[in-house]
């Protein structure tokens, strides 16, 4: 009986002991010596001699900007704008380069974007928040609409054409104001912080990368043709329009231009209202616009018809 307790006592007392070492190499942290063992993920894009995707994503990450919009809310401030990292190689820098080469041209005609003073403070004009000021002044409701311009501006900004370099998009405003955007503008992804970056714009003139030199947004002098690339197809679309296939339009487009020696980027106007056709209208699309066309058989929003541009260009060159 003694030597049997005396070996169960050992059998217990061992496997307390293992036990409690396995505890230990659980919880305990691995201690590694000062200098050596794996760096911290933010850390590896500072070490020269770091390796492999890690420290090339890293690397990559650590060139985004956030775009500062001083007097705004914090955030605005936050999820206003980045610069993408994608575009490093492919965003043209000369205005020459936006005139030629495998591109598209596309400008968002009559754009409601207005400010109105209220309770001390300037806020874009629209019509959920400002019903009763429009009211007073008889402003036409449904011509204030500038959810419809953030809308489009997703759906440009978003696409594989412009990640790939290949769109350039300019708004031109119901009140004559015209906008430059940069193709590596991220857009703010709801519509109220989208208002809060329209509303430094509008005031500023300008809005910078922070921490670096780029514009993502800023207004330019009127006239929009002069940016536009010589001997270029100027294009709008217009339910009045005549009806063709996108796809094969786009085709024999580039079919034609390949005749030159350099490439002539299209330009496609598209009207960012809700009603009305800005493309025939006398100040806009109007005074410039020389073919107009329908790319369907009924109404689109504005927001479809640039997803629709985008994507059969796309297909077109390959952009996946």
């Amino acid at each position: 009986p003694t030597a049997l307790f005396e070996l169960k006592f050992f059998s217990m007392g061992k496997a307390k002991q293992l036990s409690s070492k396995s505890a230990v190499g659980v919880v305990a942290p691995a201690r590694t010596k000062k200098g050596l063992g794996k760096p911290p993920q933010d850390q590896r894009a500072k070490n020269p001699k770091a390796k492999g995707s890690d420290a090339k994503a890293t690397a990559e990450d650590a060139n985004l900007a956030e775009v500062h919009v001083p007097g705004s809310q914090q955030d605005v401030e936050k999820d206003a704008t980045v610069v993408d990292p994608v575009h490093a190689l492919s965003v043209p820098r000369l205005p020459e380069d936006r005139k030629t080469g495998e591109r598209v041209i596309v400008i968002l005609e009559k754009a409601a974007l207005e400010l109105v003073f209220v309770k001390g403070v300037y806020q874009l004009l629209n019509v959920d928040d400002h019903k009763t000021i429009l009211s007073k002044n008889q402003r036409e409701m449904t011509n204030i609409r500038p959810d419809i311009t953030h809308q489009c501006l997703l759906t440009l900004l978003d696409s594989p054409l412009n990640k790939a370099g290949r769109l350039i998009v300019y708004i031109h405003t119901a009140g004559n104001v015209l906008i430059e955007v940069n193709p590596q503008l991220r857009v703010p992804r709801t519509f109220r912080r989208f208002c809060g970056l329209m509303v430094e714009l509008l005031q500023r003139h300008k809005i910078r990368a922070a921490g670096t030199s780029d514009i993502l947004l800023k207004v330019i002098s009127n006239p929009v043709t002069k940016y536009l690339p010589d001997g270029g197809r100027k294009i709008g679309l217009s339910v009045a329009g005549r009806l063709v296939n996108v796809r094969d339009y786009a085709s024999r487009m580039m079919s034609d231009s390949k005749t030159h020696s350099v490439h002539v980027p299209p330009t496609f106007v598209i009207g960012a209202v809700a009603h009305g056709d800005p493309v025939q209208d006398a100040g806009f699309g109007g005074d410039y616009v020389e073919e107009k066309i329908s790319v369907s058989n009924w109404g689109l929003s504005a927001a479809c018809c640039c997803g629709k541009i985008c994507n059969e260009f796309e297909q077109l060159w390959g952009v996946l």
